[in-house]
C-alpha cells in the first residue's frame, strides 16, 4: 500500500525570521490565511486536498480508508502520534480509531504501508494517544458508560487507560499491552506525560475534571496515586491544588472519586498538550465570561506545573482571537475560533489548536507574544489552515520528527473516505 503522491503547486514561503504578517519563527512560520472555507465544501480537489493553506505549503494523503478499511461504520482514525526514539525514529505513524472493538494501525512513513496494529472486542471507542519517556504507547476509551467490560478489570463503569509496548526489533508488532486502572475509569481523551513520568487525564464530561497520576517507581504504572486539580474558592481560574483521590473508586468511576473533593469541573475538556512546565487543556463548550453557559465556544487553559500550580485562560474568543459568525445571504461571516478540540506542540514552542466545528479550523497561539492592550491574554493567534470538508472534523493534530510537517486526520468526511493528511512546509534547499 503505497502512500499518494504529493498535492498542490507552491509559492514562496515565509523565511525563517517571520516578515510582517508572519505569525510564527522557524520551520512553521507562515502567512496567516485570509479566513475559513465557508462555501468550499463542493471544491473539485476537496478529496485529494482537504485543507486551504497558506502559500508556501503542501499537503498530501499519508493513509486512509481505501488503503486500510477497518470500519464498521462506527468508527474514524482519530489521534495519532509518530515514533520519537530509537532505530527507527520518525518512521512510524501510530493511530487510534474510534469503534467497537477499538484498534490501533500503524503507518510506515517510509513504504507508505498501513496495517492494524492490534485490537480488542472488548476495547471502546479509542481516542487518545501519547509516547511516553519510557517508550510504550498509552491510549485511552472515549466511553462514558462500558458496555463491553474489559475482563481484567470488569468493574470500570467507564473507559480506561492501555499501555503499549511496541516489539523491540520491529515496531510495527507488539510486544505487550495492558489495563492501566490506576490512571482512572473516565470518559478519557485527551492523554500527557511529563518529564517526571507523571501521567494526566482529562473527563470529557460538561464538568470534567483534570487528572494528574504519580506513580510509586517511574515508568510504573500498576500502582501510584491519582489526583485531580482543586482551584481555590470554586473559581475556575487562579491558585489550585492536586487533591488526591479515593485509588478504590477511581478504578470504577473516577469522576466520583473527584466530585468527592470538590475538584474543579470545566465544560468538555478535550485534548492536552505539555509545553515546558505549562500544561494546555482545550475546553470545547468553556465560556470565560459565563461559566453557567453549558453552550460556549470553547476556550484553552493553562495550568502551570510547579510545586504552586495555576489555572488561567490563554485563548478565548472575544479575547484574542474573534468570535466565529457564520456567513449568510446578508453577511460574508467571520473566521473566528469555536469548539476547539484537540492540540499540538509546535516546533518553535507555538500551540496549535483544532476544532471540532463545521469547516474545521487550524489556529496557532504563541505564548511569547506581547500583550499590548494589557486584558491578560496574549495577542498572537493566527489562522493556519481550514477544512473545505464541511461536515468533516480535523483531529490528532501532531508534530513528529520533521519540525516543518504536520500531521492531521480528517474524519466524518462528506467524501466517505477519512485520511490523515501531512501539511509539509515547502523547503528550497531540497
Amino acid at each position: 500500500m503505497k502512500t499518494l503522491a504529493l498535492l498542490l503547486g507552491l509559492a514562496m514561503a515565509c523565511t525563517a525570521q517571520a516578515q510582517p504578517g508572519c505569525c510564527t519563527k522557524g520551520p512553521m512560520a507562515f502567512h496567516p490565511i485570509s479566513g475559513s472555507a465557508y462555501g468550499r465544501e463542493n471544491d473539485a480537489d476537496i478529496d485529494t486536498a482537504p485543507f486551504l493553506i497558506p502559500e508556501g505549503y503542501l499537503q498530501r494523503i499519508v493513509s486512509s480508508e481505501r488503503e486500510l478499511n477497518i470500519y464498521d461504520g462506527s468508527d474514524r482514525p482519530d489521534m495519532n502520534t509518530v515514533n520519537e526514539t530509537g532505530a527507527h525514529a520518525g518512521r512510524y505513524l501510530y493511530r487510534t480509531h474510534e469503534m467497537r472493538g477499538g484498534a490501533v494501525s500503524v503507518v510506515d512513513l517510509k513504504t507508505g504501508e498501513t496495517r492494524k496494529l492490534i485490537g480488542r472486542s472488548y476495547w471502546e471507542a479509542l481516542d487518545g494517544i501519547v509516547w511516553t519517556p519510557w517508550h510504550t504507547l498509552l491510549f485511552s476509551e472515549e466511553i462514558g458508560s462500558a458496555k463491553r467490560a474489559d475482563p481484567e478489570v470488569p468493574n470500570a463503569a467507564s473507559g480506561l487507560v492501555y499501555e503499549l509496548k511496541p516489539d523491540r526489533h520491529d515496531p510495527t508488532s507488539v510486544e505487550a499491552v495492558a489495563a492501566r486502572p490506576m490512571l482512572g475509569a473516565l470518559v478519557h481523551e485527551g492523554i500527557e506525560t511529563d518529564a517526571h513520568g507523571n501521567v494526566y487525564v482529562i473527563d470529557e464530561d460538561r464538568n470534567g475534571a483534570l487528572y494528574k497520576f504519580v506513580p510509586q517507581q517511574y515508568g510504573d504504572l500498576s500502582s501510584g496515586q491519582l489526583y485531580a486539580l482543586k482551584v481555590k474558592d470554586q473559581a475556575k481560574t487562579g491558585a489550585a491544588e492536586w487533591v488526591a483521590l479515593d485509588m478504590a473508586q477511581a478504578q470504577v468511576s473516577a469522576r466520583v472519586a473527584a466530585k468527592a473533593k470538590m475538584a474543579t469541573g470545566y465544560c468538555r475538556p478535550e485534548d492536552i498538550e505539555r509545553i515546558g512546565e505549562t500544561l494546555y487543556m482545550a475546553r470545547t463548550c468553556e465560556d470565560v465570561d459565563d461559566a453557567a453557559n453549558a453552550a460556549g465556544p470553547g476556550a484553552i487553559l493553562a495550568v502551570k506545573l510547579v510545586d504552586q500550580p495555576a489555572a488561567h485562560y490563554v485563548v478565548a474568543p472575544g479575547k484574542n482571537v474573534p468570535r466565529e459568525i457564520r456567513p449568510t445571504q446578508a453577511s460574508a461571516g467571520v473566521a473566528g475560533l469555536k469548539n476547539p478540540d484537540n492540540l499540538a506542540s509546535g516546533p518553535d514552542g507555538t500551540l496549535w489548536i483544532v476544532e471540532d466545528n463545521e469547516w474545521s479550523d487550524i489556529w496557532v497561539y504563541d505564548p511569547r507574544s506581547d500583550d499590548a492592550d494589557g486584558d491578560g491574554y496574549r495577542d498572537s493567534v493566527q489562522l493556519f489552515a481550514s477544512l473545505k470538508d464541511k461536515p468533516a472534523e480535523g483531529t490528532g493534530i501532531y508534530f513528529g520528527m520533521d519540525p516543518p510537517t504536520l500531521f492531521v486526520n480528517v474524519q466524518h468526511s462528506g467524501t466517505g473516505n477519512d485520511r490523515t493528511i501531512a501539511i509539509t512546509r515547502q523547503r528550497h534547499d531540497r
